[in-house]
């Protein structure tokens, strides 16, 4: 007998009905993606991922009751282990960026193609961040008219074991996990850290991370 496969299931909040008909017609090619639920406000979001535990949230920022960025907010998205993708139409960079800084693991478009959706929701699944080219600058330059201090570095040297860790932690890997993939502790994870941030200019793994993709420090499939 074939194996059954698991599919990724989604919870949809975005409140014109439409959209979610529409999103709901898109991923039902996909195999291995399933639409659990749809909300069209905030606090309907907020009682679904409480109820559901959805793998990914599919997050609209501007709806009534209660925004997208409110959503990220008031909900701790490590204890549902729900990863999420906030979907929009061309926001402020401010709010992607603030977005990205309270939990979100992928930006997409609302009019990219339907296959780069269907991929972004694979991605970020398995743990990456998901961001188009364009979004991915974007978001890069807002990062550093917010950041403090000076400007980094154009051709930072990483070693090749920082290198590796840059990798993992794009990835989406914690401290332990990376130090148990590269058999050293999770404390020399952490100096390593400390050197990357010091030599990137960066201030926290989110950063890093975008800051990896964007350079080209990283392979991205």
């Amino acid at each position: 007998m074939a194996k059954t496969k698991v599919k990724i299931r989604i919870l949809v909040a975005d409140d014109h009905a439409i959209f979610r008909e529409g999103l709901r017609k898109l991923l039902e090619n996909a195999e291995d993606v399933e639409i659990v639920g749809e909300a069209p406000n905030g606090n309907e979001c907020v009682r679904l991922l409480d109820k559901l535990k959805p793998d990914v949230l599919l997050l609209d920022l501007r709806m009534p009751e209660k925004d997208g960025l409110s959503v990220l907010e008031n909900v701790n998205f490590d204890a549902l282990q729900t990863r999420v993708i906030v979907l929009t139409a061309a926001e402020d960079d401010r709010d992607v960026v603030r977005a990205m800084r309270l939990g979100a693991r992928g930006i997409v478009l609302k009019q990219s193609a339907s296959d780069l959706l269907v991929k972004s929701i694979r991605k970020v699944h398995q743990g990456e961040i998901w961001l188009d080219n364009r979004m991915t600058a974007e978001v890069i330059n807002a990062f550093k008219k917010s950041s403090e201090g000076g400007g980094r570095k154009d051709k930072p040297l990483l070693s090749d074991r920082e290198r590796e860790i840059v990798q993992l932690v794009a990835q989406g890997f914690r401290n332990r996990e990376i130090g148990e993939k590269l058999f050293i502790s999770e404390q020399t994870v952490k100096n390593h850290l400390h050197n990357i941030f010091d030599k990137l200019g960066v201030s926290d793994r989110l950063e890093l991370a975008l800051y990896a993709i964007h350079h080209r420090l990283i392979e991205q499939t």
